[in-house]
């Protein structure tokens, strides 16, 4: 598995997006560069660079997708939200371990599953903890207004932009409460 998506991440073509050939442009800001290669020179140290992580030349922040192998549970580069082409690779012993790998974090955005077993369907279902779980698909672009989207943990307070629940985070609740009867002046 991970030799095909070595192959592929291989083909992704980087540059300015202005030219249509390429797939992926550069990353936000330097802030957001120097991070992000940060974050591979310390993934060097947790698990093998299998692929990537080399800076391009030209105007812009252009990263190559760096994929980083042999991961164990717990790493940094496993644990913290990089936002940025890097990919690591955990082994997990089976189905369960690989559910207890993922839930093990404090954040909890987004999560896919691909899989063809209807127990293991419903088992994510029940037990994967993020806020959008997709199964058979990428866990990546929803849609905006139609699909609801928002994390648990530290990826957010559980209502979903775009959901039925997402126009109350704009009020201002108040709750209030009274105690009537007491020697109250000024009552009619």
């Amino acid at each position: 598995m991970l030799k095909l998506i070595v192959e592929k991440a291989k083909k992704i073509t980087i540059g300015p997006t202005t030219d249509l050939k390429n797939f992926m442009g550069p990353v936000v800001s330097k802030k957001a560069f120097d991070s992000i290669n940060n974050y591979i020179e310390i993934g060097k140290k947790e698990g093998k660079l299998v692929l990537g992580g080399e800076k391009h030349s030209g105007n812009g922040y252009f990263i190559s997708p760096a994929i980083i192998a042999d991961v164990k549970p717990g790493a940094r580069i496993e644990q913290e939200e990089i936002f940025g082409p890097v990919l690591a690779v955990i082994k997990a012993r089976d189905y369960d371990h690989a559910l207890e790998i993922a839930n093990d974090t404090d954040y909890g955005l987004t999560g896919a599953v691909y899989t063809k077993n209807r127990d293991k369907i419903e088992k994510a279902k029940q037990e994967f903890h993020v806020g959008n779980l997709y199964i058979n698909r990428k866990c990546t672009g929803a849609m905006v207004a139609c699909h609801p989207f928002g994390g648990f943990n530290m990826s957010g307070t559980c209502s979903k932009a775009g959901g039925r629940d997402y126009l109350f985070l704009f009020q201002q609740s108040k709750s209030i409460a009274e105690l009537v009867g007491r020697g109250i002046s000024g009552r009619p």
